[in-house]
C-alpha cells in the first residue's frame, strides 16, 4: 500500500458527507479532496486520485432533468471503475455504481428508513475484510430504490424488505444500501433535511426512533474502518 493516499469524495448535497470515514483519512494522514456537485464543482482528473468515495443524497440516479450532473458523474464513475483503484459508494453512492455498471436502478416496494437488521451473507466471508462479524447488525438504512446484483459482483448484504443491500465487484468496488459512516450529528442532520420521508409506512421509523438509537455507532464505525484498510491495501 502507498504511505499517503489521495482520496476524493463526491458529495451530493451537504449533509450527506463522509463523516468517520473522514475521521478514518485525518488517522492515517492521507489527503481529502472533494467534488461536491451542489455547488457545480467539475469532475477531477481520475490519475489524481487513489481511491473514491461517494456519499449520498436524496435524489433518484436518472434524475437528469433535474440534476444534470447525474449522468456525467454516471459516466465517469464507469470509466474510473476500469481502472481498477478502489470506490466505495454508500446509499445514493451505491446506486450510482449500480448505473455504472449497467444495470437498472427503480424504485422498491416501499421506503426503508431507520435503524433495521442486516443480514450479511456468508460471501462477504470470503473477502477476509472483516474479522468476528455477526451474521446480523442493526444499521441506518434510509432510501427507497434498489437494484439488481451487476454481472460479475457478489450481493454480501440483505434486509426484510431489501434483498440487495451491497455487493462487491472486482474484489475493489463496493456498493453499500446502509450508512455504517453515520455520527449522531449527521443522523439528525440527515432527519432534519429530509424529515418528510418520515410518513407512517412498514419499514420507517419515527423521528425519536431514529434519533434514540444510541448503541451502534461505535460498532458499525469499526466494520468501516476494517473496510477502508481493506481498500487501502489494494493499492500498491
Amino acid at each position: 500500500m502507498a504511505d499517503l493516499l489521495r482520496i476524493h469524495c463526491f458529495m451530493h448535497v451537504p449533509f450527506e458527507g463522509p463523516e468517520i470515514i473522514a475521521d478514518w483519512i485525518r488517522e492515517k494522514s492521507h489527503s481529502l479532496e472533494y467534488t461536491r456537485f451542489y455547488e457545480d464543482n467539475p469532475l477531477p482528473d481520475a490519475s489524481e486520485i487513489d481511491m473514491l468515495v461517494i456519499m449520498g443524497g436524496p435524489m433518484n440516479v436518472f434524475d437528469f432533468h433535474i440534476h444534470p450532473w447525474m449522468q456525467d458523474e454516471i459516466e465517469w464513475v464507469a470509466d474510473f471503475i476500469r481502472t481498477r483503484k478502489p470506490v466505495l459508494g454508500i446509499c445514493l453512492g451505491a446506486q450510482i455504481i449500480a448505473a455504472s455498471l449497467r444495470v437498472d436502478v427503480y424504485p422498491g416496494k416501499e421506503k426503508e428508513i431507520g435503524w433495521h437488521n442486516l443480514q450479511f451473507l456468508p460471501s462477504l466471508g470470503d473477502y477476509r475484510i472483516w474479522k468476528d462479524l455477526p451474521g446480523t447488525r442493526k444499521v441506518l438504512l434510509w432510501h427507497g430504490d434498489t437494484f439488481p446484483i451487476p454481472e460479475g459482483a457478489t450481493r454480501i448484504a440483505s434486509s426484510q424488505a431489501f434483498p440487495n443491500q451491497g455487493f462487491i465487484y472486482n474484489k475493489h468496488v463496493f456498493a453499500l444500501q446502509f450508512h455504517l459512516e453515520v455520527t449522531p450529528q449527521s443522523v439528525k442532520d440527515l432527519v432534519d433535511h429530509c424529515r418528510d420521508d418520515l410518513v407512517p409506512g412498514p419499514c420507517i421509523q419515527t423521528e425519536d426512533e431514529i434519533l434514540g438509537e444510541s448503541s451502534f455507532y461505535k460498532v458499525n464505525q469499526d466494520l468501516m474502518f476494517q473496510l477502508l484498510n481493506y481498500l487501502s491495501g489494494l493499492i500498491a
